[in-house]
């Protein structure tokens, strides 16, 4: 009887240590599919904030040649050219020593 009873704890133990093995191998199949899946993800992410950040790049540079073209035109505006161009397409001023000629009418 000794020797069946130590046959069957054997067997037990046997049993034990499998399913034990097979658990740990789940688990660790489990992790990995599920480190894959997440890894994916987050290469995705990565391209969509790639294009992100070039779309981003691309709007500072259009708005730094924006604000260069502002302020060339800041300067444009001060210069007396600017002021004279102004004067005589809005105010109609001409300077005295020119002659204004204008178009004559046809009947």
């Amino acid at each position: 009887m000794n020797k069946m009873g130590r046959s069957r704890r054997k067997r037990k133990d046997k049993w034990g240590n499998r399913m034990t093995l097979i658990g740990i191998t789940f688990v660790v199949f489990s992790l990995a599919v599920t480190v894959t899946i997440k890894g994916a993800t987050l290469k995705e992410k990565e391209q969509e904030y790639a294009i992100r950040l070039e779309n981003l790049q691309a709007q500072v540079d259009k708005e730094q040649q924006r604000s260069k073209e502002l302020e060339d035109y800041r300067v444009y505006v001060q210069t007396k050219q600017y002021i004279e161009e102004v004067a005589k397409q809005k105010l109609g001023l001409v300077k005295p020593d020119e002659i204004l000629l204008k178009p004559s009418q046809r009947q």
